[in-house]
This record gives structure tokens, C-alpha cells and sequence, in this order.
């Protein structure tokens, strides 16, 4: 059981520097719309099978409507939030969203690809520079071969001969190969669904994070964040944001054990009925085999808490890096069974052909994918909506 005590939270001073952050945009912390109430909880002291520090001071970022007991908590009341002129914005839907952040792979691509389309006949020259422009949009060697199989058999079958038919083809061959990663994650049936986030520092995976609490409390969902990250400098702090954001709970500390972290958010949501437990986890090189065993002692813990939790078990992936992307789902896979995958980042890439890399050597479910900064922009993956983005 949780006790708590009451903790003023400090002001945020806002430093005049001249100089470039050195972060990355995506994994910037927010800034918070208003501060929430800060609470310190003493946990029990862990039981002796599971694998995680002895008793710890954890940290709990509680939003203003969260209900606590009478003689254990008094809210702290924000300063009020200064008003802020509204400017009217026109608002993009989520296919112009998509398309936008899709641009540079469909400069690349598309653009490339038009010039194919464009007339004459279909010939072994034309077949060579569809393999060029595939390879180059970072679909990677297998899934290069595949498409370019594919698209010779449907253009045999259907008597095809202008390279204008081709990008029916085309398209047609892509939505077969990646439309098994639309999977969309089912997150009913378990409570609280468990989700364990993992990937290298930088992918996005805090910020993934923070969008995703958005995302499901949109669906009338509670929710719970446990900031895992005790390693990486300031992760703490930017759940903390993101929580006070959202106005959901963050279960933290500083320093010390992840999994002690991640089980006492579990307890927490048990105890309070929250639907959604979104676990952070520290950045790790799959090279870095010591970390990579430290991350299975984080599963086996949730387990203990949860005996059947994590129910998802994601790892984010920057688009920026290409074909690394595949290297880092085998490594990661191998090491925790995946079941889902974030793509981050493809609005700052032209490699968002890595998709269809992944849907031919690791065929993991993509669940979501993030095209922008903007809270909304992580959402689903659809295969038909990011193959009409990249082709118009």
C-alpha cells in the first residue's frame, strides 16, 4: 500500500540560453499546460522473489481530479494560468497530416517513381530502375527482390504493357506485403493493460509516451505512466511534464531501480482502477548485452506483479536510421518477444520505405506511427493510407 505526504512542487525557471539545445525535437520535453499537485509515496519494501531493489522513496505526480484519502493527501491548488488569446488555425485531418509528414519519402520516392510511370514500354530497363528507386527509398534488399517479383508476375497475369499500369502494380504488390503489420493494438479485456515500452535513447520512446496517454484517455481511458528511464538525465522529468500535461499520474524516482519502478506503478493502478499502466524503460543498444539483460529482469518483475502483464511489449523505432531499424526489432525481439512496434519520426526522413523492410524480415505488428511533433501526431497505422500518402 501507498502512504502519502504532501510536496509543494518548485517553480520551473526558464534559462535565457543562447545556445542549441542538444536534445532531440522528438524527445523534447513538453511544456505543461499547468502544474500539477507534486506527491511523495514510501512504498512497502518489495517481496523477496521479485528481482529489484529493497524499499525505495518514490515519487507520484498526481493530476488535480485524481481522488486521494481524506487523511493522507490535500490537494495543491496550481497558480492560475495566465489567458492566452486563441488564434485561429485551420486544423489538418489525418490523412493531410500524414501526406505532409510523408513528404520527403514521397520527394524521393514518388517523385521517381512518376518519371517511370510516365509512358512507354514495360522492359527489362524499366525493371532496373524500379529497383533502383526502391532500394534507394531504404526498402532494403529482401523486400526489393520480393516487390519486384511480385509486380513481374501481376504484370504477366494481366497482360500489362505500358509502364503507366505499372503503379497499380506497384501498389497493389505494397499493400500486400505490409498490410499484415495493421494490426491495431486491442487494449480491452486486461485492467490495467499493461504496456512495456522499450528502444534506444533517442528513438522517441519518452515522447511516444506522453502522446500515447493523449491518445487513449481521447477514448476514455485511464491512465498511469511509471517512469522507468531512472538512467537517462532529465527522463524523469520529461514524463513528469508530459503527466502534468495529460493530467495523469507518474509514478518516479530518482536514480535506483526500473523495475522497482514499474512494479510499484502497477500496484498503484490495481489499486486505484486505472485502465492503461504505460511503462518507460532506459535506452539500450542491443549491443549492449548487459543492459539487454537488465531490461528481461524489468519483464520478469512486471510479471510478478502482473502475472500475466506486460500485455504489449513495444519497441520505438526512429525512421531516421533506415535499415538499422530491422537490425534493432531482430536484437530486440530476440531478447523480449515484441509484440508491437512505434515508428517515430518519419516526417524528418525520406526512409519511410523501411516499412516494407520490416514487413518482409521481422513482421512485427506496427502499431503506431508518429509524423510530427504535435501531441496528435502519433496515431494507427493504416497500410492503405500511408501507401496512397507516398504515391499522390
Amino acid at each position: 500500500m501507498f502512504s502519502f505526504f504532501k510536496k509543494k512542487p518548485k517553480p520551473v525557471e526558464t534559462p535565457q540560453i543562447e545556445t542549441p539545445a542538444l536534445t532531440t525535437p522528438a524527445e523534447e520535453a513538453p511544456q505543461a499546460a499547468a502544474a500539477s499537485p507534486v506527491l511523495e509515496t514510501a512504498p512497502e519494501a518489495l517481496p523477496a522473489a521479485v528481482e529489484t531493489a529493497p524499499a525505495i522513496q518514490h515519487q507520484a505526480v498526481e493530476p488535480q481530479n485524481t481522488p486521494a484519502p481524506a487523511a493522507a493527501l490535500e490537494a495543491i491548488e496550481p497558480p492560475p494560468a495566465a489567458p492566452v488569446e486563441a488564434t485561429p488555425l485551420k486544423k489538418l485531418s489525418w490523412t493531410e497530416r500524414l501526406k505532409a509528414g510523408l513528404a520527403k519519402t514521397r520527394d524521393k520516392l514518388g517523385k521517381q517513381l512518376a518519371g517511370l510511370f510516365g509512358g512507354g514500354k514495360i522492359d527489362e530497363d524499366l525493371y532496373e530502375e524500379l529497383e533502383t528507386v526502391l532500394l534507394t527509398s531504404d526498402m532494403g534488399v529482401d523486400a526489393t527482390v520480393h516487390l519486384l517479383g511480385d509486380v513481374r508476375e501481376r504484370v504477366s497475369l494481366k497482360g500489362l504493357k505500358d509502364a503507366s499500369e505499372l503503379k497499380g502494380a506497384l501498389k497493389d504488390s505494397l499493400q500486400d506485403l505490409i498490410g499484415p503489420l495493421e494490426v491495431p493494438l486491442n487494449v480491452e479485456g486486461k485492467k490495467p493493460f499493461v504496456i512495456m515500452m522499450t528502444g534506444v535513447n533517442g528513438a522517441g520512446k519518452t515522447t511516444s509516451i506522453g502522446k500515447l496517454a493523449k491518445y487513449y484517455q481521447s477514448q476514455g481511458k485511464s491512465v498511469l505512466l511509471a517512469a522507468g528511464d531512472t538512467f537517462r538525465a532529465a527522463a524523469r522529468e520529461q514524463l513528469i511534464a508530459w503527466g502534468e500535461r495529460n493530467g495523469v499520474t507518474v509514478i518516479a524516482q530518482q536514480g535506483g531501480d526500473s523495475a522497482a519502478v514499474c512494479y510499484d506503478a502497477i500496484q498503484a493502478a490495481i489499486a486505484r482502477g486505472i485502465d492503461i499502466v504505460l511503462a518507460d524503460t532506459a535506452g539500450r543498444l542491443p549491443t549492449q548485452l548487459h543492459l539487454m539483460e537488465e531490461i528481461k529482469k524489468v519483464k520478469r518483475v512486471i510479471q510478478k506483479a502482473l502475472p500475466d502483464a506486460p500485455h504489449e511489449v513495444v519497441l520505438v523505432l526512429d525512421a531516421n536510421i533506415g535499415q538499422n531499424t530491422v537490425n534493432q526489432v531482430k536484437a530486440f525481439d530476440d531478447a523480449l518477444g515484441l509484440t508491437g512496434l512505434i515508428l517515430t519520426k518519419l516526417d524528418g526522413t525520406a526512409k519511410g520505405g523501411v516499412i516494407a523492410a520490416i514487413a518482409k524480415q521481422r513482421p512485427i505488428p506496427l502499431r503506431f506511427i508518429g509524423v510530427g511533433e504535435s501531441i496528435d501526431d502519433l496515431r494507427p497505422f493504416s497500410s492503405r493510407d500511408y501507401i496512397d500518402a507516398l504515391f499522390e
